[in-house]
């Protein structure tokens, strides 16, 4: 995802003048925008050595293929606070607490 970021800084073409409102200039932002938080999403779905939600591994599941989750390390909300670079990006946990339900793996089949 790095390259295809910085390939595309280095060929982004942005057509439209500098003295209006130019829709294209916004449209390359949000595409440089969606190659960063890509990046980073891709650096967290790494970080976590587990299946959980949304976020599946295939190295972390149970025999018949249910996600296999590691509630006692990965139990918190990940925040990544941004260095300006998503590689310099540095995790911040912050645990979560759950008083009402039972925290278990949920069967999809």
């Amino acid at each position: 995802i790095k390259a295809l970021r910085e390939q595309f800084w280095s060929e982004v073409r942005v057509p439209g003048a500098a003295n209006e409102l130019n829709q294209e200039l916004e449209k390359a932002m949000r595409v440089a925008d969606f190659l960063e938080l890509g990046e980073l999403f891709a650096k967290d779905a790494l970080h976590r050595n587990e299946s959980c939600g949304g976020h599946f591994r295939e190295e972390y599941q149970t025999p018949e293929g249910e996600a296999l989750r590691d509630d006692k390390n990965f139990m918190y909300v990940a925040a990544w606070e941004y260095k300006g670079e998503p590689a310099d990006a540095v995790l911040h946990k912050e645990p979560l607490a759950y008083e009402n339900i039972q925290v278990k793996t949920r069967s999809y089949k």
